[in-house]
């Protein structure tokens, strides 16, 4: 009998993280069906991937030597064949029906961008990193919504699109500037709810001063090097302490928070986040590197 042509092709970069990428795995494959191609795009980890080449033997896996998720997500997009790729991290945690989803949504856009929830992987109470990103972490309805992207962590896509679009840039906003490349050339770009993952919040202020950092250093790519350029970016970047105040009363207001505790943690983690950004932007913008 002959194998079916790939109609969907799955693509999930790693990096150092095998526990996660097991439990992604855990979740995703008795999902998996006829017509779908399923690859791991691994960015040369250190850490061995033995115990998920166990688990699941007949796994694809391919090594990307070129640092970043930008390149092992272009890596997989020219390793498969299938007309449609979807875009998953693998620290998420697909929904059980988020392949069916998938399926049966990718064509009512050129572009798709699904839900994230969060969820913590430690006991309470919450720390005021966890507490901080239950509030503010991954609002893809907002991004597409009112700032034309979505996070690739559960992106829907077809190869047509992305050939006419290009390869993810590395080393900046990689979802942030190709969505906005295809909205641009015209592709229409829609928010699904019951397209659903979930996402480990970050446990403590170094995984969230790490996660930050780099999102500030990718902004900055984006950014032009003109003096009116550095100016804009300084001036954004004296708004941040403003930000503490306008974005207060959403922490009081969560839902997800457990009383007073949880939500001083937020808000004092919302305030050393926010003078963080305010003095890394600002150095951008005198022309140092963070």
């Amino acid at each position: 009998m002959s194998t079916p042509v790939p109609r969907v092709a799955v693509i999930i970069p790693h990096f150092n993280d095998v526990p996660r990428l097991a439990r992604c795995l855990d979740a995703l494959m008795p999902q998996l069906g006829a017509g779908v191609e399923l690859l791991v795009v691994d960015n040369a980890s250190s850490a061995p991937l033995d115990p998920v080449r166990a688990a699941w033997p007949e796994l694809r896996i391919v090594t990307e030597p070129l640092k970043g998720a930008a390149m092992a997500r272009n890596r997989g997009v020219a390793e498969t064949t299938a007309p449609h790729l979807f875009f998953l991290d693998s620290d998420c945690v697909p929904a059980p029906d988020w392949l069916a989803v998938a399926q049966q949504v990718a064509a009512r856009a050129d572009v798709t961008g699904g839900t994230v929830t969060v969820f913590d992987e430690t006991p309470p109470p919450r720390s005021g990193a966890e507490a901080f990103e239950t509030v503010f972490a991954f609002d893809n309805r907002g991004y597409i919504e009112t700032q034309g992207f979505s996070v690739t962590a559960n992106l829907l896509t077809t190869r047509a699109v992305f050939t006419a679009v290009g390869p993810f840039s590395a080393g900046r906003s990689e979802d942030l500037d190709w969505c906005r490349r295809a909205t641009a050339r015209g592709f229409s770009l829609v928010h699904e709810d019951s397209l659903r993952v979930a996402h480990p919040t970050r446990s403590d202020w170094p995984a969230l001063q790490r996660k930050w950092r780099r999102l500030t250093a990718e902004l900055w790519g984006l950014q032009g090097r003109s003096p009116g350029a550095r100016l804009r970016w300084g001036a954004r970047a004296l708004m941040m302490p403003l930000s503490i105040l306008a974005h207060a009363p959403r922490v009081l207001r969560a839902p997800g928070l457990r009383g007073p505790g949880e939500r001083g943690a937020a808000l004092g983690t919302l305030a050393r986040q926010r003078l963080q950004r305010c003095g890394w932007m600002l150095w951008q913008a005198l022309g140092g590197r963070i």
